[in-house]
């Protein structure tokens, strides 16, 4: 059984944060508390068990970890929901950052702020348990047997020649659906995904789905970034970019980002 508090946050939180007036004083919703949101449901490695005042899952404790470098206690971080719809919208928020897997686009910083990027993520091998049982490991050696899948208007087939260089050429759909459904089928042993959607469509969408590894997120040109959500021009972006930037600095979210989408997934990564 998992501690109250994950190992990394528990360290987070003995470390020297900002000292709350000197930051984020008179610049959030509520003066001496810290509103973050999250989704409505929200599902796991992201939060655990749908909450996220336990800090436990990824983005809930990432949550706490940058509300301790602000100079805010686990006691005066008040949590909300929103719809992923909702809060991307134009307009006052109910919340001074919301995190739930928003993917920072040129787009949505035209009506909205991101903090810099918490999560890169990885590009994850979806596959069956058929084909893991049929002897497919996460090496490259094995990747390059398999036979692939990708849709043709994405990058998908120039990472899969990048990254792994199949023996024989993936087999080219219109549209992602079409891929799962070729996977589903039959015709195809694998695929790649962002770990994030590898993950949904191996629960939710392809029978007997299972993700075979991930390839770190720094062996792909152009990652998915995650950044923390808040109202346009917000006043507490820099604070916010300030105390990520010492969770990077001090590894503090690489140890996050491994004990909840590495070792509590069980994706290996793949080398």
């Amino acid at each position: 059984m998992k501690p109250l508090l994950p190992i990394a946050l528990a360290l987070t939180l003995a470390t020297p944060a900002f000292a709350q007036n000197e930051c984020a004083a008179g610049k959030t919703l509520h003066e001496g508390r810290l509103t973050i949101a999250t989704g409505n449901p929200a599902f796991y490695p992201w939060v655990l068990d749908d909450k996220p005042q336990s800090g436990q899952g990824f983005e809930a404790a990432v949550a706490y970890a940058v509300a301790a470098k602000m100079g805010f206690e686990p006691d005066t971080v008040d949590w909300t929901r929103s719809s992923f719809d909702q809060a991307i919208q134009p307009g006052e928020k109910d919340f001074d950052f919301n995190l739930q897997q928003f993917s920072i686009t040129p787009e949505r910083e035209e009506v909205v702020d991101f903090s810099i990027p918490y999560y890169s993520s990885a590009m994850a091998v979806l596959t069956t348990k058929s084909v893991v049982d049929g002897g497919a490991t996460p090496t490259l050696d094995s990747l390059k047997g398999l036979i692939w899948g990708a849709d043709a208007n994405t990058t998908a087939v120039k990472m899969l020649a990048d990254l792994i260089a199949p023996e024989a050429g993936p087999m080219l759909y219109n549209d992602n659906v079409d891929v799962t459904a070729a996977m589903q089928a039959g015709q195809i042993d694998a695929a790649l995904f962002d770990l994030p959607t590898a993950l949904y469509l191996s629960a939710v969408v392809v029978p007997d789905g299972a993700i075979l590894g991930q390839f770190p997120a720094d062996r792909t040109e152009t990652p998915d970034q995650f950044g923390l959500l808040m109202v346009n021009d917000s006043p507490l972006k820099p604070c916010v970019d300030a105390a990520l930037q010492e969770l990077i600095d001090a590894g503090t979210l690489a140890a996050i980002e491994k004990e909840w989408l590495e070792e509590a997934t069980g994706v290996p990564v793949i080398e």
